[in-house]
């Protein structure tokens, strides 16, 4: 389960071999709420407002990089990192 990205204290995730839709997982402290890639809806789990507002703006910003990590994943590589939110 390859992280690839850190920031604010909210770790980004994709796991090998996942189930579609394209998505990424977002922990914070001991919260997990995992982010369809295309629309950004949250389809499980949950964060603090606060959490997920970041990882809103962040996933905004790098849709298509997104994209490519769940592309890697899924074929069972390792994600390249994307640059934190700032």
């Amino acid at each position: 389960m390859p992280c690839v990205s850190r920031f604010f204290g909210i770790a980004i995730y994709f796991y090998f071999n996942e189930h579609a839709p394209p998505h990424f997982h977002a922990f914070y402290g001991g919260d997990e709420a995992v982010y369809e890639i295309e629309t950004l809806r949250v389809y499980a789990g949950n964060l603090p407002r606060r959490a997920h507002n970041l990882v809103l703006e962040w996933a905004d910003q790098h849709r298509a990089e997104l994209m490519d990590c769940w592309n890697v994943a899924t074929d069972g590589g390792t994600p390249k990192p994307i640059e934190p939110l700032r």
